[in-house]
């Protein structure tokens, strides 16, 4: 199941590509909020990345203006790699080779149409581990402080 949050410049993004998911009869809940009216990046980035992170969900797509609040916010979440696409293959590589568990968008950035193949090629990217999950080991090892490798 996949978390939806955004802000109020996301708000209209979110939406479309919730219908998109539907579509594909991929599952997904939407976190809020319920209405485009201003609200606050952190409040929607926080509650999604903390549901992917307790493992409520298997991934989390967040909206904003640029995508970058809403990633800021989540990755300061344990456990939370997200990343800002713009493009479709970091999407896909943000899976492959970083197992990438939240993508943000921003919908000032990118139009609809980029936005759900965006969406699709990073849901379907699967992580190849290997050489690249001592990557990730090493990214989750500066997260909890035990900088080992150095």
């Amino acid at each position: 199941m996949i978390a939806l949050a955004s802000d109020h410049a996301g708000f209209e993004l979110k939406k479309e590509i919730g219908r998109y998911l539907e579509g594909l009869k991929i599952p997904y809940n939407d976190l809020g909020p319920a209405t485009n009216e201003r609200t606050d990046y952190p409040r929607y980035g926080y509650l999604a990345a903390k549901a992917v992170a307790s493992g409520e969900y298997e991934k989390g797509i967040v909206f904003c203006g640029t995508g970058v609040g809403m990633s800021l916010t989540a990755n300061k979440v344990k456990g939370i790699r997200c990343v800002v696409c713009t493009d479709c293959y970091s999407a896909m590589l943000s899976r492959q080779h970083n197992n990438a568990n939240m993508l943000a968008l921003g919908a000032r950035v990118v139009g609809a149409d980029l936005a759900k193949l965006i969406v699709k090629l990073w849901l379907e990217a699967e992580f190849e581990g290997g050489r690249h999950q001592q990557r990730v080991d090493m990214i989750m090892k500066v997260e909890s402080g035990n900088i080992d490798f150095l």
